[in-house]
């Protein structure tokens, strides 16, 4: 797809310490994101997927190497990205309300311009109604859902995105794949997003980096092509089923060639 280039990581390696010893978790990651564009990235087990997403988001650093967004380098936190994880890190004692303006509030934004703002969210997200719910009150996936919206109320230039759904079980996992995708179609956000699941990587992602094992690297991009809006019913259509078999013989072949390594 043609566009700006919003994301950009340039020959990022990521070495750390374990009991005195070097460990080379990342090594000369290149990928970029498109303004609007949504990327998934796999890789197998331990291939330093999380550890490249919280160096995005300015939550860690890089050993060497360099990510920007819009041309200037990033290398700490930043409302101009937010982060979704797989824990959903709401306040227990706060309302679905109170949780999606928390972020606005602590830009003092006015109380009735914030309350009108999150309302806004809170519909895209499918939970008008649950307004003065708690968290304790909520499902794992309604949970979720107050997340993505309270992120997204601060409306970042990137939403980066963790293995969101990985705790949720495989019906409301599906549900919550099709509310994002009609987000992202919505809203128009730039999103980069990590997951261990082929699946959900091929039903998603415009395109997806391919990660090597141990040290993490790009081992290919390849762009989906899938006719319509995807929702559940593209999962059995060939060239989902194409896509997927690509990517399965990748990580089939970095799984072998780690054991091989031991």
């Amino acid at each position: 797809m043609d566009g700006k280039i919003k994301l950009q990581v340039r020959d990022l390696s990521k070495i750390y310490e374990d009991n005195g010893r070097e460990v080379v978790a990342l090594k000369d990651v290149n990928l970029e994101v498109k303004e609007s564009e949504f990327v998934m990235i796999v890789g197998p087990s331990g291939c330093g997927k999380t550890s490249l997403i919280n160096i995005i988001g300015g939550l860690d650093t890089a050993s060497s190497g360099e990510v920007l967004l819009d041309g200037k380098a990033v290398n700490r936190p930043g409302a101009d990205r937010g982060m979704v994880f797989q824990g959903y890190s709401l306040f227990p004692w706060l309302s679905v309300q109170k949780n999606v303006e928390f972020g606005l509030k602590m830009k003092k934004v006015p109380a009735a311009e914030r309350a009108e703002h999150a309302r806004k969210y809170i519909r895209l997200v499918g939970l008008e109604g649950f307004e003065d719910a708690l968290p304790r009150q909520l499902s794992g996936g309604m949970k979720q859902r107050v997340a993505i919206a309270r992120t997204l109320a601060n409306e970042p230039e990137v939403l980066l995105m963790d293995e969101p759904f990985g705790a949720l079980d495989a019906q409301t996992r599906v549900v919550m794949q099709e509310l994002l995708a009609d987000i992202s179609r919505r809203t128009g956000t730039t999103i980069l997003f990590i997951t261990h699941d082929i699946d959900e990587a091929v039903l998603l992602g415009e395109r997806i980096y391919v990660m090597s094992r141990r040290p993490g690297t790009v081992r290919d991009a390849i762009t989906v092509d899938i006719p319509g809006e995807r929702d559940h019913n593209s999962l059995v259509l060939p060239e989902f089923l194409e896509t997927k078999k690509k990517i399965m013989d990748m990580l089939w072949q970095e799984s072998q060639d780690a054991a091989l390594d031991k």
